[in-house]
């Protein structure tokens, strides 16, 4: 009698064994850790870390930061959150912009909410993300008393969190150095009044964002102490702090009422937290009709503060870029790498620029040097 043809099964075990995990966590539809794979395989454990780490690495597994594995649905993209600080203020704008146009090059899909710069709202936001089932957050918030509250609705839903410019609990932060982009901008109006004024300074104003917490106000102390290093014998009881919220009008009304007990003529150093808070110290200035006696320096370099600059007249002097088009491209690679169970710092400070009147003239002639 002929011999039975055995018939020969053409298998790859690990890429069986691969699919197995594959299977499983789509049947749990919720994170699991390597130690509940390898129980319900029975797959050594080897095998099961090697498998995870693999999948991770190709992106169809997100690993969180506590460890636990999830699938990342096929054929749907990454689906990042991204909640913008204010659809109103000119550099979340410009974030806003480029982190659209990095995710889409990235084939990153993006469900972006305005946090309108409303604390009630970006919570309302946090739990929508949430329901939405987003594998990542990027959360551009500002004000630090509910950082707590938005943090804690990622971390129970074991969603990662990045912080843009304000640090959130459990989150890895993207942003600039505060204190050092608030010192570049302080020597800058130091070296103003020196060349200028020959030093002689008789107050120095600080228009802060106390909302944004500590973190964001330390471009107010690295201002002063930007100035305090140039000009030593300026007496203390001559910088002074006002509340400016990082936005225009409050800015331009806490100004106001600063120069409403001031004589005219004297010489008037200003840093601000943003450009837009130094735009409404320009508003008032121009009111009193004061502007030769101030020198102005910003923060983020937003289009009006660039069109102001380029006159060679105006009171501001200078302002710290904060190079918004890299927000995007970095954030989305971020995201992507945290997704990947990369390691990443936990403080990710981006690269800036003082930009002056100067400067600008020298882009304009081609003569800036690189």
């Amino acid at each position: 009698m002929p011999k039975a043809k055995i018939k020969r099964l053409y298998l790859i075990p690990i890429l069986s064994k691969a699919l197995d995990v594959l299977e499983l966590l789509e049947q749990n539809n919720a994170p699991v850790t390597l130690e509940d794979v390898f129980q319900k395989t029975q797959i050594s454990k080897t095998s099961v870390y090697r498998i995870l780490k693999t999948l991770v690495h190709r992106g169809y597994v997100a690993q969180s930061q506590s460890g636990q594995y999830r699938l990342v649905s096929r054929p749907r993209r990454l689906r990042f959150g991204f909640a913008v600080q204010s659809g109103e203020m000119p550099f979340s704008v410009a974030v806003a912009q480029s982190v659209t146009a990095a995710a889409a090059a990235a084939g990153v899909e993006l469900i972006t909410l305005d946090n309108r710069q409303d604390p009630d709202i970006a919570i309302q936001n946090a739990m929508e993300l949430v329901s939405k089932h987003v594998d990542l957050v990027l959360e551009f918030q500002v004000e630090e008393i509910v950082a707590p509250h938005v943090a804690s609705i990622f971390k129970k839903a074991d969603i990662p969190l990045v912080a843009i410019d304000v640090p959130h609990p459990n989150a890895t932060y993207f942003g600039v150095d505060n204190f050092e982009v608030g010192f570049e901008a302080g020597s800058l109006l130091a070296q103003h009044a020196l060349r200028k004024w020959k030093g002689k300074v008789d107050w120095v104003l600080g228009v802060g964002f106390s909302e944004a917490g500590s973190f964001v106000q330390s471009r107010i102390s690295g201002a002063f102490g930007g100035i305090r290093e140039r000009l030593k014998d300026l007496p203390v009881d001559r910088f002074i702090r006002l509340e400016g919220r990082g936005m225009r009008e409050p800015s331009r009304a806490a100004v106001a009422e600063f120069l409403s007990n001031q004589r005219k003529g004297q010489h008037i150093l200003v840093a601000t937290a943003t450009d837009s808070s130094a735009l409404g110290v320009l508003d008032v200035v121009r009111e009193t009709e004061r502007e030769a006696d101030f020198a102005i320096a910003g923060q983020d370099c937003i289009p009006e503060v660039l069109e102001e600059m380029e006159t060679g007249k105006s009171a501001i002097i200078g302002s710290v870029s904060h190079e918004a088009n890299s927000y995007g491209p970095r954030l989305i690679q971020l995201g992507i790498a945290l997704l990947r169970g990369y390691s990443v710092p936990p403080y990710n400070y981006v690269r800036y620029r003082v930009v002056t009147p100067e400067t600008l003239a020298g882009i304009a002639n081609g003569t800036e040097e690189e």
